[in-house]
């Protein structure tokens, strides 16, 4: 399969971009805590019921065809953009999140038994949803969770939901393997992994080019093709980036964020929180990665 990662194409899969591993939702925990450490993921296969999910999706995209957002005369669950016209972003956009049949995947009963299950404790999730509908030629840079949420719990997990079957050609999520706990990361763990965006004034991505950074610091880029109802997790130190869009059609995703509930969160994502608003240009250029890459050695 076609894939375009950063600047690169690459035929899926291969030696740069492998295949992550599958985990059932139904294993023993304390295996699926040891994948989750190792690898620095889980990708659980049909976690969420698939009807739901699809439901989600269709409220979505409703919401999109209302807005003119898609293109006329073609089936709404494809999805597929206007050449020219309306684009809607959903990155900001909460009350597309709040719609039932959205907000009961992201919060579902058993994304909760999961996380109940994995920090053995109660759980909270993030008021704020990151809902993105991905177009052509549009990308995600290699980042760490940590530079933009990084001042609540050490236990915070992201979750990566795809409302819909995502092929790596649409614009799949991928993640570098180990980069959580190798050695030959650590140095980029604690400089770079430890920095925010608000408090350094920086855009957040690490590089545009997620190759550079096994060149530099080993590990091994992976992705897979998602099926509605898989979800991927992981830590706020597993840099992760995604493939490139090379289709007609949005590549409908959600960021979720899970934490015990009795650990301290982030006060910029509660309920209420005021985000990432008003630090980008209110006091100046924001400092380049370039830079701050020669602060840290790397």
């Amino acid at each position: 399969m076609h894939a375009v990662f950063g600047s690169r194409p690459l035929a899926y899969p291969c030696s740069d971009l492998g295949e992550l591993r599958i985990s059932s939702p139904e294993s023993d925990m304390a295996a699926l805590a040891r994948v989750l450490h190792e690898d620095g993921y889980l990708l659980l296969r049909g976690l969420l019921p698939r009807e739901d999910v699809l439901a989600g999706r269709e409220a979505i995209l409703s919401y999109m065809a209302a807005k003119e957002a898609l293109t006329p005369g073609t089936p709404l669950l494809e999805g597929v953009m206007p050449r020219v016209g309306k684009r809607v972003q959903l990155i900001n956009n909460q009350d597309v999140v709040t719609l039932p049949a959205v907000n009961g995947v992201l919060e579902h009963p058993h994304l909760f038994r999961f996380f109940e299950r994995l920090f053995r404790s109660d759980v909270a999730t993030f008021a704020y949803k990151w809902l993105r509908a991905v177009g052509n030629e549009q990308y995600t840079g290699a980042h760490m969770d940590f530079v933009y949420m990084g001042r609540g719990s050490d236990r915070l997990h992201t979750v990566w939901l795809p409302f819909g079957d995502i092929e790596v050609e649409q614009g799949t999520l991928c993640v570098c393997e180990g980069s959580n706990h190798l050695d030959s990361f650590a140095h980029l763990r604690q400089t770079y992994g430890r920095s925010d965006v608000d408090r350094d004034r920086t855009d957040g991505w690490f590089t545009k080019e997620p190759m550079d950074i096994t060149e530099q610091f080993s590990g091994r880029w992976l992705t897979a093709d998602f099926l509605a109802g898989d979800v991927i997790l992981f830590g706020m130190h597993t840099m992760h980036a995604s493939t490139t869009n090379l289709t007609n059609r949005y590549r409908l995703s959600c960021d979720v964020r899970y934490q015990p509930a009795g650990d301290p969160m982030d006060e910029r994502w509660r309920r209420n929180g005021i985000g990432h608003s008003g630090y980008q240009g209110e006091d100046g250029p924001l400092r380049t990665m370039d830079e701050l890459r020669k602060e840290w050695g790397l």
